[in-house]
């Protein structure tokens, strides 16, 4: 799309954006996580390191009714949770909402812990076994049964299998095409056309495949890309501190433009760091519930802190890795051979590579994983709300569309994009935040319940340590 025609394009989706991205959301989000933490007396930091224990600890093969362990769930769930977004989408976000963006995104996972713990215990309490014996959970089944709402449960799954295709398919397409052209000078149709084939040979599986291969390949690709991140951080130590006060600094004060720099206001960058941390994070956005209703677990608390440590892992450790690998090594405002502005994974891949010779190397390999996972993990999420809207024979439909979109997905402009899966996101996050806020009652009285019965085994394994 040229011209008219794509300007036209680019002015309507923010407009879009701009709505849907409005005070309302924005209040919403933020409103409800910090509602959830005081309600819950701030859980998602009294118990992050028995989150995290559950999670990675021996107790991830916990017998319970489920599809896959808590681990392979967490891994499922950070599959589409840890994909562009923590390596193009920072840049993305710093670019148009300054480095301020970057605080914004970790307000955002914070308080958005608790919003997914929530999310997950309400999905594990409320799941349901579909006609292949397979577990069936998330807002869509917790907002019908939990309130009997089922045109927003309707709503959510609609934006959920649209925003699949957008963001959770098109953009990991976008960003690794971008990439394979600036490394290996592959053409954009090569590589959907290969992407595709890789996503059709896995998601034929179910959720089964899904989570072994996302247990594998999750955990490779986030050490591979942290090592990489700190690495450059370690050698860059001097400026570390300088990077970091910008990043607060811009974060209440805006940012000017320099060179070829975009330039933002605060209000800029707090709709773009929380639009982009709830990606970057999916707290709020509902989707890692769908993943935690599938895991074997005795308690929904007990999955729910699992499922709660994806944000910590996805953006406080993730995207701060990325954003100060851009802070320390200056790459804003400058340009390519072309003399066109660097953005997105184009951006990363600069920064890696203005330190290492083989930094661009890290980069590339961890997109194409992340990108490949990613896509995984959302192919899973949008089957499942298509199945609650039309019944397990449209999956296979769905499947199909779905590793189709990754094609022109290769090929889109970056910004276009970008702008469909904020929309989409947004358009989703809403339902699911309703949902949330009229069953926080109910996340109480569980919680409480769950609660009470760690403190017993506690005391329990005290008992007999004695």
């Amino acid at each position: 799309m040229t011209g008219d025609g794509y300007l036209f394009a680019i002015n309507l989706l923010d407009s879009i954006y701009s709505l849907v991205w409005g005070l309302p959301l924005l209040i919403l989000i933020s409103g409800i996580g910090l509602y959830l933490t005081v309600m819950l007396r701030g859980l998602q930091f009294r118990y992050l390191w028995y989150a995290l224990k559950l999670a990675f600890g021996p107790q991830n093969n916990m017998e319970g009714k489920g599809d896959i362990s808590h681990f392979q769930s967490l891994m499922t769930a950070l599959a589409a949770t840890i994909g562009i977004g923590n390596i193009a989408g920072v840049a993305t976000a710093m670019t148009v909402g300054g480095k301020g963006a970057l605080f914004w995104m970790w307000i955002c996972a914070l308080i958005g812990m608790a919003t997914k713990y929530a999310e997950a215990i309400l999905a594990v309490k409320y799941r349901m076994v579909d006609k292949k014996g397979e577990m069936c959970g998330g807002p869509m089944y917790f907002i019908e049964h939990g309130l009997g709402w089922r045109w927003l449960a309707v709503s959510f799954a609609l934006f959920g299998a649209i925003a699949a295709l957008g963001g959770g398919n098109m953009i990991q397409a976008n960003s690794v095409s971008d990439v394979m052209a600036k490394m290996f000078n592959f053409s954009p149709l090569v590589s959907g056309i290969i992407l595709s084939i890789l996503t059709a040979l896995t998601i034929l599986g179910g959720i089964k495949s899904i989570g072994k291969v996302a247990s594998l390949l999750v955990p490779f690709m986030a050490i591979l890309y942290i090592g990489g991140g700190l690495y450059i951080v370690i050698l860059n130590y001097h400026l570390v501190p300088n990077a970091l006060f910008s990043i607060v600094y811009h974060a209440f004060n805006g940012q000017a433009a320099f060179g070829a720099f975009l330039g933002s206001s605060v209000m800029m960058a707090i709709q773009v760091g929380v639009s982009r941390g709830l990606m970057t994070s999916e707290a709020g956005l509902g989707t890692a519930s769908i993943a935690a209703a599938a895991a074997k677990t005795d308690l929904p608390g007990r999955q729910a802190l699992v499922s709660m440590t994806g944000s910590f892992l996805a953006t406080i450790v993730m995207c701060t890795v990325t954003g100060l690998v851009l802070g320390v090594t200056d790459v804003f405002g400058t340009t390519d051979a072309s003399g066109k502005i660097l953005n997105g994974a184009s951006m990363t891949l600069a920064a890696f590579e203005s330190t290492f010779s083989w930094g661009g190397y890290v980069v590339t390999i961890g997109l194409l994983l992340f990108a490949f996972t990613t896509l995984l993990g959302w192919a899973y999420y949008g089957e499942k709300c298509v199945e609650y809207l039309f019944g397990e024979k449209w999956i296979s439909l769905y499947r199909f569309l779905f590793i189709i979109c990754i094609i022109p997905g290769a090929i889109l402009q970056l910004e276009v994009v970008w702008k469909v899966s904020d929309i989409t996101n947004g358009l989703m996050a809403f339902p699911n935040l309703i949902g949330l806020c009229a069953l926080a009652k109910v996340v109480k009285s569980e919680t409480k319940e769950f609660l009470m019965i760690v403190q017993q085994e506690k005391q329990q394994t005290r008992l007999t340590e004695a």
